[in-house]
């Protein structure tokens, strides 16, 4: 029989820790992180990563590994986590992704290829040198006569991903194609679908919840401290929300309540991305907890159904 993933997908504190572990405990599973805050080290508090508690009561994998200095992508983390899930299907063990980054997700389910295209490096410094002189509305333009739904899809500030839009239709003379049409379901393992949701209302109040949270656990000196260790906004694992906010506090921009606002707000705002990304997905078993009288009535049905399904 082919081996089969669990995947336990779901906005952000929506509660998705717990539940995994708990499906880890039930199924003799172990957990493999979809979430691209937690892989960094140094980052514990904004990225409201497993406690010590937590981790002890399930293997983890992908928590706490990556240097917030080295630049990572979602690339590397298909490699890192295939090789994990590889590891936890070979000791006879049921791999459970827990995780709220769509892209993260998308590279388990998909056979993506994110090798690039052949580069005409003449083609990209035309580009670079037509932003510089007539600005990125310009490159914005010229992808929008080329290919409209790419121009749509990205915003005329991300001049790096118009040029590598152009270059693709350049090289190959093809279009970027959608979510829905752009990859094909790996055959590596079979894939079991779980998303976790509340009530708008009770989910940002859990959001607003944590981020004080956070803030009353030391955000802010964990921020400090990583600027401290030569990290700047510059780095990709410094724009995450709740810490991109907060540099901007410490460089004087704002005052502290107003980061705290920012960061409620951007991350309500990311919550109702995640769930746009994950309704796409068909097979998708979706679970309202806010329905439930209690956590543990609805873990005993999420977990039913993985028995049922594996």
């Amino acid at each position: 029989m082919k081996n089969k993933i669990i995947v336990i997908a779901g906005p952000t504190a929506v509660g998705k820790t717990k539940y995994a572990i708990e499906a880890a405990r039930s199924l003799d599973g172990e957990i493999v992180s979809a979430d691209s805050m937690q892989l960094y080290q140094y980052m514990n508090i904004g990225s409201a990563k497993p406690d010590r508690k937590e981790l002890l009561l399930a293997r983890h994998h992908l928590i706490d590994e990556i240097d917030p200095r080295t630049p990572f992508s979602a690339a590397q983390y298909q490699k890192l986590a295939k090789i994990a899930i590889a590891d936890i299907f070979a000791r006879g063990r049921q791999p459970i992704i827990s995780g709220g980054t769509g892209l993260y997700i998308n590279s388990l389910i998909y056979d993506m290829d994110f090798s690039a295209p052949p580069v005409q490096n003449a083609y990209r410094l035309e580009l670079e040198n037509l932003a510089a002189i007539k600005g990125n509305a310009y490159i914005h333009k010229r992808l929008a006569e080329k290919d409209p739904d790419a121009a749509e899809r990205i915003h005329p500030n991300n001049l790096k991903k118009m040029i590598r839009a152009l270059e693709v239709i350049e090289n190959s003379k093809s279009r970027i194609m959608s979510f829905e049409n752009s990859f094909v379901k790996t055959a590596d393992y079979e894939t079991e679908l779980v998303c976790l949701n509340r009530e708008r209302p009770e989910l940002y109040e859990r959001i607003n919840r944590r981020v004080d949270t956070l803030i009353e656990q030391g955000l802010v000196e964990e921020v400090q401290s990583l600027l401290d260790m030569g990290l700047a906004f510059d780095n990709v694992s410094m724009k995450g929300i709740g810490y991109k906010e907060i540099i901007g506090h410490l460089n004087g921009e704002y005052d502290l309540s107003q980061a705290i606002r920012m960061v409620k707000q951007h991350t309500r705002n990311y919550a109702k991305r995640q769930l746009t990304w994950f309704r796409r997905y068909e097979s998708m078993k979706w679970f309202n907890l806010s329905e439930y009288q209690n956590d543990e009535d609805a873990i005993e049905d999420v977990i039913t159904c993985l028995r049922e399904k594996k």
